[in-house]
């Protein structure tokens, strides 16, 4: 049986710090795919992905409302992105030459669905990455985002619409 973030950040916070690569292995892709729309330079990516968990570690203390930590994060990682993108000119530039590999060899699908995702809003991002990436429900996604369920299913709703949009445009 899985373990809640909660119980997994509690027991970080609690002197077992080994407990922290359970949350690393949840979120990864998650964290990755959000870095990975902002930029296309692989290098990058990896570096910004490690920065993120290394101050989610070091800030566990930090986080007041333990159920957030998928937000959290990736609220470290939009940071993290926008210092790169102050520190380094080229990482908001879409090289098609440096476009992010999985361990399996990107297919032209994925490849048109991470621009298309790339295209979308911040907010539409953050709630799809946290629906598909990290498996939460909508009532979890509300919950962690201090919304209203209404507008998580309304924004969900939309930012599919528009991600479909983006898809045929690019067809």
């Amino acid at each position: 049986m899985a373990e809640s973030d909660k119980y997994l950040v509690e027991l970080c916070l609690d002197g077992r710090p080994d407990e922290f690569r359970h949350l690393v292995r949840r979120y990864q892709k998650a964290v990755t795919a959000y870095l990975a729309s902002k930029s296309g330079n692989r290098t990058n990516i990896e570096e910004a992905v490690q920065e993120t968990f290394v101050r989610a570690y070091f800030n566990l203390s930090d986080l007041k409302k333990l159920e957030s930590f998928p937000s959290w994060l990736l609220g470290i990682a939009k940071n993290v992105a926008k210092e790169q993108l102050r520190n380094k000119a080229d990482f908001a530039e879409l090289d098609s030459s440096t476009e992010p590999q999985t361990k399996e060899q990107n297919t032209e699908d994925d490849f048109e669905l991470q621009r298309a995702f790339a295209k979308l809003p911040d907010s539409y991002r953050e709630i799809l990455l946290l629906r598909f990436y990290a498996n939460q429900s909508c009532q979890q996604i509300a919950e962690n985002l201090d919304m209203p369920i209404g507008s998580v299913t309304k924004t969900l709703s939309r930012a599919y619409s528009q991600l479909r949009q983006l898809l045929e445009v690019q067809k």
